[in-house]
């Protein structure tokens, strides 16, 4: 039996992720966060460690887990605030200068005996760099997320997410357990995880594997393994769409609305994937921004229709995000995400429930940071051939990606926008071409943004 020693709901969560069986067993030793001469590293060692040997006392037999995480910057500890005012001043520090992450963990395996207990202790760091943060950013995220439970006032798995610019070193590790370091110490202890996965998450796996398919992708032109098929696939992004209708409200201008449904219906018509129906929504935002959902949900912002010179341009976006749904872009990304807890919680629970809402929200929130470089490209290249496919000029989405590169240079990135989750313009400029068939030029090869020469 595998025994947590935390009360922590992440740590449980990542757990549970990963199909462990086990049983929470909270310690009852208070943490020490100041301890003279002794090295932040060090001290969380030390704590994790108390805690596990606390939990030990407790049981006859079994592995106990425990960590203890602490977040620094220039020598100052960051916990959970005591209030609002508190979270506000804690999370406006934290923008303005890189943060440390230390998660101390400690794994402890009690067996009959005396004297027949073996442990081993480590820990991570993980430096987090933000955006900078106004008050009026802040007062927009504690509408949506609470910050009293959280250390530092923020989640890096929700909406807190949009907030991080970068992170060295380990992700799990700033959600407060990291995965791999864990695996590595019970490696040590010689319990095989894979095989307590494999015995004790028997009724896991079968809600899992239950929708495994093998399906030719179009665009890669190979058999790949998806974990839901495409039904589940629409009934996911059904799910995530009720999320999206929450967070935003749809733009009331309905000569707008037509025109990217009546352009991305003859995108659609065109595309290499018809076995689902596509859904084009204009969401009231003031974001030069556009997304893409599982099972064929389009959503363009109304500050990015506002910004397009005609409809072939806007066509040229339109297609840029059928080309993620034809690629399957979303659903990778989300099946790679946390041993696909947040796609078996929003196929396997009812659609009514909270945690099904929470998972559905999660999944968008991730699909809004961006996909991968890799899969960036090929939606480009997949929007320049269906828009010449639809009779619109392709030529007309280097325009735009002109205009956008144009954008970028004269204004600092904002979170959440069209821009920040896409590869340099050039690049993909030089994708667009090689499409068409036409010349590259050296500009196409420069993939790096500078302000123009005044």
């Amino acid at each position: 039996m595998i025994y947590l020693a935390s009360k922590s709901k992440a740590r449980r969560k990542l757990l549970q992720s990963l199909g462990l069986k086990f049983k929470v067993l909270p310690s009852k030793v208070k943490e020490k966060r100041l301890a003279p001469g002794v090295s932040y590293a060090k001290l969380v060692q030390l704590n994790a460690r108390k805690k596990a040997e606390d939990a030990a006392t407790r049981i006859k037999t079994g592995v106990i887990i425990a960590a203890d995480t602490l977040m620094v910057q220039d020598g100052r500890i960051f916990g959970k605030p005591r209030d609002l005012k508190a979270a506000k001043q804690m999370l406006k520090a934290m923008s303005n200068n890189p943060q440390q992450v230390y998660t101390g963990v400690a794994v402890i395996r009690k067996e009959k005996g005396r004297g027949k207990e073996k442990t081993v202790t480590d820990y991570e760091k993980t430096t987090v760099f933000m955006d900078k943060l106004s008050d009026k950013d802040i007062e927009d995220y504690f509408k949506k997320v609470s910050p009293l439970e959280k250390a530092g006032s923020f989640d890096i798995q929700g909406r807190g997410a949009f907030f991080i610019r970068r992170i060295n070193g380990c992700f799990y590790n700033v959600v407060g357990l990291p995965l791999r370091k864990l695996y590595l110490m019970l490696g040590k202890l010689k319990i095989k995880i894979f095989a307590c996965l494999l015995f004790t998450a028997c009724p896991l796996l079968s809600i899992l594997l239950s929708g495994c398919s093998t399906e030719y992708n179009v665009v890669t032109g190979e058999q790949e393994v998806y974990y839901y098929s495409t039904d589940k696939e629409v009934q996911m992004g059904r799910a995530i769409a009720k999320e999206v209708a929450k967070e935003y409200k749809f733009a009331d201008d309905p000569l707008m609305q037509k025109r990217v449904e009546d352009i991305g219906k003859k995108i659609s018509a065109v595309c290499d994937r018809q076995e689902i129906d596509y859904h084009f929504f204009v969401l009231n935002d003031d974001e030069v921004n556009a997304v893409s959902l599982p099972g064929g949900y389009v959503y363009i912002f109304k500050g990015l229709v506002d910004k397009v010179a005609n409809d072939d341009e806007l066509a040229g976006v339109v297609a840029h995000e059928v080309g993620h749904i034809v690629a399957r872009h979303s659903i990778k990304k989300l099946q790679a995400m946390q041993g696909y807890s947040i796609l078996r919680m929003l196929v396997a629970v009812a659609p009514s429930s909270g945690e099904a809402a929470a998972a559905a929200d999660t999944a968008f929130t991730e699909l809004m940071i961006g996909y991968s470089r890799e899969d960036e490209l090929l939606a480009d290249q997949l929007g320049t051939r269906y828009a010449k496919l639809a009779g619109y000029d392709p030529h007309a989405m280097i325009k735009f990606l002109e205009k956008l590169q144009e954008v970028e240079r004269r204004r600092p990135l904002q979170e959440k926008n069209y821009y920040k989750t896409h590869p340099y313009v050039p690049d993909r400029i030089r994708i667009v071409k090689e499409e068409l068939g036409e010349k590259i030029d050296f500009d196409d090869y420069i993939n790096i943004e500078q302000k123009p020469h005044k």
